[in-house]
């Protein structure tokens, strides 16, 4: 895939990737974009377009990942899109695949035993995940922040803090899509279930990125202060 460059209409983009709108939203760029060029349209929302332009070339190509790049912007640019991200899917994002879920589940076999285990699937998939983001806001980020401006001794030889970060948030969202596709039994409302999975397709989709630069850029350039 061509990456986006910064002289493209930036319409022309979000209308040949739709994908991109909640993307650049949580960026602060809202639709109605007229004709201006991608970083016309970040001057105007005071934002850096070369950091924007990786974000969403990361997120449409995956095979896209400027690690050396992303690492050159500041600490708190990084730390921000991914809390704004976090708070996406904590508003939007999981509250739309619940509500998909809901509806699904409603208007299907009630004594479905399938449909009980992927109930609880998700259920337990919205706790850890909505733990993994209160454990970002309360530890994790004003963690990085302090030990950035304060030059802290290296993260990885502070015993006070868990930064074992990764969770299995991912794994649980594609077991439950591999539940629905395998498993699915009885009567079921086939456009409530194409419904569901869409919405559980573009939150893995969202989170595989999310998880990218979380892992491989933050946690590193946390780890590497001290040294």
């Amino acid at each position: 895939m061509s990456l986006i460059q910064p002289n493209m209409a930036m319409s022309e983009v979000v209308e040949a990737h739709t994908s991109l709108i909640p993307v650049i939203n949580r960026l602060g760029i809202r639709l109605g974009l007229k004709d201006k060029s991608v970083r016309e349209v970040c001057q105007g929302y005071g934002l850096d377009a070369d950091f924007v332009l990786i974000i969403i070339n990361t997120f449409l190509n995956e095979e896209y990942f400027p690690e050396k790049r992303l690492k050159t912007f500041h600490l708190s640019l990084i730390i921000d899109y991914l809390d704004k991200t976090n708070q996406y899917y904590l508003m939007y994002q999981i509250p739309n695949v619940s509500r998909h879920l809901e509806l699904f589940i409603k208007h299907s076999t009630h004594d479905n035993p399938t449909l009980k285990l992927i109930g609880r699937f998700f259920q337990n998939f919205k706790e850890q995940l909505t733990a993994q983001i209160q454990y970002d806001e309360q530890v994790w980020f004003p963690y990085c922040i302090s030990s950035m401006e304060n030059n802290l001794p290296s993260a990885s030889q502070n015993a006070r803090l868990d930064l074992k970060t990764e969770d299995n948030t991912e794994a649980l969202l594609a077991d439950l899509k591999s539940i629905m596709i395998k498993h699915l039994s009885g009567n079921y409302n086939e456009n409530l279930c194409y419904a569901v999975l869409f919405a559980i397709s573009t939150l893995e989709k969202d989170m595989k990125q999310h998880n990218r630069i979380r892992e491989r850029i933050l946690k590193p350039m946390v780890l590497k202060v001290g040294k």
